[in-house]
Parts: structure tokens; C-alpha cells; sequence
């Protein structure tokens, strides 16, 4: 399966869960809870209020090595808007890309990732756990804080 035939097939709208695409084309899904979609929604009006240029994007597919992931958060410059615009999935990464952590998620599946987006590109991947601590990585390395967003906190 591709990632067009995934965002067309209306047997796959409105389901209470995250979609995403393996390389060989297997679908992937992850159940969201409401905690997660509150943690998400304020992240995305955090970063609003701290970056007035670029966009937020809430649910950002990103074509990897490894098939179609869905960054929950991510925020993107507005070069990067430029080039790629509303492209589906993105070639490559935003500049910031965040997960929230659930309690599906593994440890591996959740490194895997941060590997993936720098893989294609980002600058910055962060986690936030169910307690809303948030880790900053850049270069695939912990950091201490954001250079994207600075003084970002829940």
C-alpha cells in the first residue's frame, strides 16, 4: 500500500487511531488516547506562541527508510514550506519533530523514530512522556533545551 491509497480509502477515516506505513507498504496503527490529544493540542499552542514564523503541523507524515511516520507534533520554517508546501508525505523531515509518548509506544519503536526523522533531516526531535516531561535531542543526542523553541514547557 502506498501513502495516497492510505489518505483516499475512506475505510481508514475517522479511526481512533494513528496510522503509519512500513517500508513494505503494512499498516500500522497505534490507539490515541485523550490525554495524548490534550498533550498534543498544547504543544502546538505552546510552540504557536514562541515561533511566529513557520507553521505547526499536527500529524506530519514523513516518507523514511523505513515506510510513512507520523511525527505528532512538528514545526516546519517557512523555507522548508516553501519547497515542500503541502506535499504528502514530506521527502524529508521539518526542522522540529515531536512524540508523544503512549503507553503502546516501546522504548525501540520511540528510538527508531528520533533515528528516522534526523535520518531525513531534522534538526531537533523531542519525546514527551504521559507525565509531560519533555527530552530535546540534536544530532541524535540528549540536549538540555530547544534551539527551535526556546523556553518551550507544559
Amino acid at each position: 500500500m502506498e501513502w495516497a491509497e492510505v489518505i483516499r480509502n475512506p475505510l481508514l477515516r475517522n479511526l481512533p487511531f494513528k496510522i503509519e506505513l512500513t517500508k513494505y507498504g503494512q499498516l500500522l496503527m497505534s490507539p490515541a488516547s485523550n490525554k495524548h490529544g490534550m498533550t498534543q493540542g498544547d504543544t502546538i499552542a505552546e510552540i504557536r506562541k514562541r515561533r511566529k514564523s513557520g507553521r505547526v503541523i499536527a500529524e506530519c507524515s514523513i516518507q523514511t527508510s523505513d515506510g510513512v511516520k507520523v511525527a505528532d507534533v512538528a514545526w516546519a520554517s517557512d523555507e522548508f514550506l516553501k519547497k515542500f508546501g503541502d506535499e504528502t508525505p514530506y521527502p524529508q523531515s521539518p526542522e522540529l519533530c515531536i512524540e508523544i509518548i503512549s503507553p503502546s509506544n516501546s522504548k525501540e519503536e520511540i528510538a527508531q523514530k528520533i533515528d528516522l526523522y534526523f535520518a531525513r533531516g531534522a534538526a531537533e526531535v523531542w519525546t514527551i512522556s504521559e507525565d509531560r516531561k519533555v527530552q530535546y535531542y540534536r544530532a541524535g543526542l540528549p540536549v538540555k533545551r530547544s534551539d527551535i523553541v526556546p523556553k518551550f514547557g507544559l
